[in-house]
């Protein structure tokens, strides 16, 4: 007994249950939905279907139209994330633990109350998590915050790790020549169903930007690419991680079906039939084992490498916004901690440009070792990714490109510790935008107090959050911010101070390509967990 009232008191408290439902359901695709009061002027409707559970013999298939429903559906409460492995509490993006399953394809909707009727623009986030991890429903991504000031923000869920991406050769017989790929076919379907029934909400389905940061970045680049979402957006914005560039992009399809035959192999089945059989978490924890290219060129989601597809003016010719921050890197030239190990490291990176590299990047003394070497790993990784993606945008399309340099170092709290990062030496890390632009400063604050925020984190919070509001609704996210010209590049930089400058080393760029990266050290430092 005791334990039941516990229950229900725990029950009284949840915020999801105690938020009263809305009076008025919405017609949607399948039925009748209700949502809940957010308070603060904002509605939500959480766990929304917009296709099938890919579960059983739909386990690597496209995405199939939700079943309908008899009565209301109760969309009240966020539905589990795709199966994935779980975070731990001490991880710096811990945001209290999710359910998870196969069944995952479902939606988040935030809207201003009362705006049904009208034609608001429409925010759709795609999370990142290197396609490996990921949630529609975590805190720092969640929407009431931009919903209050007159968008209707949409979270969408698609598949990871190797339920989510596995080419096979029996993959492809059944996809009539394709394979792999099923997350990126999720996110479609997921802005397919914003297009058939955002308006129901207040959205406007002519006026759709998509938002992702990471593998969500790379998510929304691939959609420009992707001929099967065109006409389902109007504009882009993409934080850190593009397909452009060497370290990241799309790979043949018959290496993906390798990676799918080796993965067969170490499951000890004899077949595509057999290892739709198998438990999803045994899938997922031998796929840890085996290497594998989440995303492959399958032929009719994604048709070549990136530039090569815009440079035959076949991507979603859209206005873009892109950016990175100024600590993140994916790549490693190598240790070094004096002058005489940093210019031994670069040579060896750069064996054809090495000394122009040193050029391009001087060290005066040791002490500015590490900040040389943060720089050119971080530019001959994102760096030149969004370079090339704001090139590409511009010089095979006809919209604009705008760039950002976020370079805010967090306030943590004294003494604050987690498992993946470092708060001495991170900086301005990977995803560390995010919260600004999306006003969720506090999500990082949900369980214990990580940072201090201050009133230049709350300013700069406003600034960043108007530049996506301005952008969702004009095209343009701020009056004096440059259009992306090759001839003379530059970004707003957004950190103490948010003015113009020249986009970092944008002269240097041409001289990291082909560099030879070793992994980078020291992962703990280098890349929190989106």
């Amino acid at each position: 007994m005791r334990r039941l009232i516990l229950s229900l008191l725990a029950l009284l408290a949840s915020p999801t249950l105690a938020s009263p439902a809305l009076a008025d359901p919405v017609r949607v695709d399948g039925g009748l939905i209700d949502g809940k009061e957010l308070g603060g002027g904002v509605e939500g409707w959480f766990g929304v279907p917009f296709a099938k559970p890919p579960l059983r013999e739909l386990r690597w298939r496209a995405p199939q139209p939700a079943d309908g429903w008899q009565g209301v559906y109760h969309a009240d409460r966020f539905a589990p994330m795709c199966l994935q492995a779980l975070r731990s509490r001490m991880m710096n993006h811990y945001f209290g633990n999710e359910a998870i399953s196969e069944d995952c394809l479902y939606l988040n909707v935030w809207a201003p109350k009362d705006a049904a009727g009208k034609k608001l623009p429409v925010v759709v986030w795609i999370y990142g998590g290197g396609f490996s991890v990921g949630s529609a429903s975590m805190a720092n991504y969640g929407g009431a915050n931009l919903a209050k000031d007159g968008v209707v923000y949409v979270a969408l869920a698609y598949r990871v790790g190797p339920l989510g991406f596995l080419a096979h050769p029996e993959l492809t017989s059944e996809g009539n020549g394709h394979s792999g790929n099923y997350g990126l076919m999720d996110q479609v379907a997921g802005l397919e169903w914003v297009q058939r029934n955002i308006a129901a909400f207040g959205g406007d389905p002519g006026n759709v930007t998509i938002m992702g940061q990471s593998a969500g970045s790379a998510s929304v680049a691939m959609l420009q690419m992707n001929p099967r979402a065109r006409g389902l957006f109007h504009k882009a914005v993409g934080m850190s991680v593009s397909p452009f560039g060497d370290l990241v992009g799309p790979v043949p399809l018959a290496t993906g079906e390798a990676q799918g035959l080796a993965l067969q192999k170490a499951l000890g089945a004899s077949g595509i039939e057999a290892m739709r059989d198998l438990p999803g978490d045994r899938v997922l924890a031998v796929a840890a084992t085996v290497p594998r290219s989440p995303i492959v060129i399958d032929g009719a989601n994604i048709t070549g490498a990136a530039e090569q597809v815009f440079a035959a003016h076949q991507q979603n010719d859209v206005p873009v916004m892109v950016g990175f921050t100024r600590d993140e890197r994916f790549a490693s030239v190598g240790p070094a901690s004096t002058v005489t190990e940093y210019q031994a490291a670069v040579r060896k990176a750069f064996p054809q440009t090495g000394d122009q590299v040193l050029k391009a990047y001087p060290v005066k003394d040791d002490a500015g070792v590490q900040r040389a070497l943060v720089d050119i790993m971080r530019d001959m990784s994102v760096g030149s990714q969004m370079y090339g993606w704001a090139s590409a945008n511009v010089k095979y399309g006809t919209q604009p490109a705008y760039g950002y340099f976020f370079t805010r170092r967090q306030p943590y709290a004294p003494g604050i510790t987690f498992v993946d990062h470092d708060p001495a030496t991170v900086g301005a890390y990977h995803t560390g935008e995010v919260p600004y632009f999306l006003r969720n400063l506090d999500s990082l604050n949900l369980f214990r107090q990580t940072r201090d925020w201050t009133p230049l984190d709350y300013q700069l919070r406003d600034t960043m959050s108007g530049l996506i509001l301005s952008f969702a609704r004009t095209g343009v996210p701020r009056a004096d911010w440059p259009r992306f010209d090759p001839k003379q590049p530059r970004v707003l930089m957004l950190g103490e101070a948010v003015k113009v400058i020249d986009w970092p080393n944008a002269k240097a760029l041409p001289l990291l390509r082909g560099g030879q990266s070793a992994p980078p050290a020291g992962e703990r430092n280098t890349r929190p967990r989106d």
